[in-house]
Formats: C-alpha cells, sequence, structure tokens
C-alpha cells in the first residue's frame, strides 16, 4: 500500500508530501494524525530548522476526503483535524508550503498558518463550505476579513468562490506566484533551505513575536468555529449537500 504521507529529511529541512494521487491528496482522518504528528516531531527536533508542506506538481490537496469524513465525523476538539490545526498553529519552526493545483477547503485555511507560501500562477483555491451546508474553519473566519476585507471575504466564505495563485498572491495569502508546480515547490525548497544558516533562536523568537498579538483569540475562534462545524456535519442541509456531491463523483 503506498504511503499516504511521505517525510523526507534534508539537512535541516523536513519536507512532509501528501500522497494520495488518486484522490487528488483528499485527507482523511489517519492523514490528519500524521500531519499532526510530524509537526510535533519537527518542532521539538533541534536539527530541522523548518518544515516544507506540500502535495504534487499539479495538486496540493483536495481538502478533506468527504466519505472519510461522514464515516469517521469529527465529534470533539479531540479529533485528529484539529489536533493537526493546533499543531500547525503552535509550531514554532517556519513552515513553508508549496502549492500546485487544487487547495480547497482547508488546503487554503491552513495556509493563512504558514509563514511562506509559493504558489503556481495557476493554482486553485477555494473554501466552498457554505456550499456544503458547513461553515468556515482553521480561523478563516477572523483572518480572511481582517486580511482582505468584509467585501471580498465574503466572496470567498459566503459564495465560495475560487481564485488563482497569482490572485493570492495579490491578497496576501501567498509570497510569491511561479510558472509551474514544479517551480514552485523548487522555490519553496531554496528558501526553506536557508533556514539551515539562520540564527535558530532569533527565527524563533521573531515569529513568536510576529504570532503573538492575535495567537489567543485565533485559539479561541478555531475553537468556536470548530464547535460549529461539527454541528453542521449533523444538519439536513449539509447531510443533503455532502450527499449529492459524493453521488455526482
Amino acid at each position: 500500500m503506498t504511503e499516504t504521507l511521505l517525510l523526507d529529511r534534508e539537512r535541516g529541512l523536513l519536507t512532509v508530501r501528501m500522497n494520495r494521487p488518486d484522490k487528488k491528496n483528499a485527507l482523511t482522518r489517519a492523514m490528519y494524525s500524521q500531519l499532526a504528528q510530524a509537526l510535533v516531531m519537527a518542532d521539538s527536533d533541534p536539527q530541522v530548522r523548518a518544515v516544507l508542506l506540500t502535495g504534487s506538481s499539479d495538486c496540493f490537496t483536495a481538502g478533506n476526503d468527504i466519505i472519510d469524513f461522514l464515516e469517521q465525523p469529527p465529534n470533539d476538539l479531540d479529533n485528529p483535524v484539529f489536533q493537526f490545526m493546533l499543531s500547525l498553529l503552535d509550531c514554532r519552526k517556519p513552515v513553508i508550503a508549496a502549492v500546485a493545483g487544487p487547495a480547497v477547503g482547508i488546503g487554503t485555511t491552513l495556509l493563512l498558518h504558514c509563514d511562506l507560501v509559493y504558489v503556481s500562477r495557476d493554482a486553485r483555491l477555494r473554501m466552498p463550505f457554505v456550499n456544503l451546508g458547513l461553515c468556515p474553519e482553521f480561523g478563516s473566519s477572523l483572518i480572511l476579513p481582517r486580511l482582505l476585507g468584509q467585501a471580498r471575504a465574503a466572496q470567498l466564505l459566503l459564495l465560495g468562490e475560487g481564485f488563482s495563485g497569482e490572485q493570492a498572491v495579490a491578497w496576501g495569502i501567498a509570497t510569491e506566484a511561479l510558472d509551474s508546480g514544479e517551480a514552485a515547490l523548487a522555490k519553496a525548497r531554496e528558501v526553506a533551505l536557508r533556514f539551515e544558516s539562520l540564527p535558530p533562536d532569533a527565527v524563533r523568537i521573531s515569529k513568536q513575536l510576529m504570532k503573538a498579538p492575535d495567537r489567543e483569540q485565533l485559539r479561541k475562534v478555531i475553537e468556536e468555529e470548530g464547535t460549529l462545524f461539527t454541528q453542521r456535519l449533523r444538519s439536513p442541509e449539509a447531510v443533503a449537500a455532502l450527499s449529492g456531491f459524493i453521488n455526482r463523483r
């Protein structure tokens, strides 16, 4: 059986690659647990200076695996989904993302918690929570209105409109747009390896200072969103929308 999450150590860089190409790297409960474990391990390992999170050269992730999600829905904040969220939120090491192709749902919202994000120009980012009878997650209801303004955030969160890698850069969601998925990964790796030569305590403290002002409010919002999200999963609207999505597939 192919491993759905691949870890690779190169000098001071830990690369975490989602590897489920037949399902567009859709995330299962087991993958969330593995992602959380990888981030916790990287955070505690003094030899790891940075984490690179990526998928394939043509697909980051299609978001949650809907069938797996419905069979094993998150019932509380101890679920692997929320363990992953908190492990990324609390990671003291720089986290760099390389994104190509689809980045759906949490595939987009997790980028809001990465320190540097490199995307292909034609990457397709989307947060269709409302379209599926759900609500925003991973702090996106707080971060996006602050970052983009209420009107544009409503386009993305209420209407579920998609946007490109180039738009993600223009809106401050991503760092730089490259011509291809391969180029985005190469740039992300090049930048991530730079942290090997930077003073690690200075990097850690600087990241801590940048994140500190919003950390407690963001944690509270993530918990509130998570509680409502789990409730929405059992709602008639979500059951109908998610069942329709599976049937169309």
